[in-house]
């Protein structure tokens, strides 16, 4: 619920404040699509690959949070990317090959951009946050990353 909640978040901060749409220009289904992908994709994904993660490399020790961010980082951030850039593609109506295209255009920026912002948030997330609440933690400081998102994917 939090995710898609910050995901609608995103969106609406995109829209009003990035695409300055105004309430009478602002995409309401477009708010709640991306609430959506947040609620039953990044939410449940992103949750479980924490458990995971805390499964695969227990602890919560400096060297663990290193391991841990290069793990997410290297081989979860590329792939779930990806797979939301996809998602978002096939939720507005986009062709599979206009969905293609789209991804190999949004792609390499939005890896970069994700690689300028999420390893200092993850180093202090698995080395602080008990796992419990390190979803949370993320979605919070995802809200101007979600927002980038928003912006990224439904550009056309």
């Amino acid at each position: 619920l939090v995710a898609g909640a910050l995901m609608g978040a995103g969106d609406v901060i995109a829209q009003q404040l990035v695409e300055q749409r105004g309430l009478h220009g602002h995409q309401c289904p477009r708010t709640l699509k991306m609430m959506a992908i947040g609620f039953c994709f990044v939410g449940p994904v992103v949750g479980s690959w924490y458990r995971i993660l805390d499964w695969l490399i227990p602890g919560n020790t400096k060297v663990v949070a290193v391991k841990k961010v290069i793990l997410d980082q290297g081989c979860f951030a590329p792939c779930f990317l990806g797979c939301f850039l996809a998602v978002t593609g096939a939720t507005n109506g986009l062709s599979v090959q206009d969905n293609r295209s789209k991804i190999q255009q949004d792609y390499m920026d939005a890896l970069i951009t994700n690689y300028c912002i999420w390893p200092p948030v993850q180093i202090a997330n698995f080395y602080f946050v008990p796992l419990q609440h390190r979803l949370a933690v993320v979605q919070c400081v995802a809200i101007v990353w979600n927002c980038y998102l928003s912006w990224k994917a439904n550009r056309m």
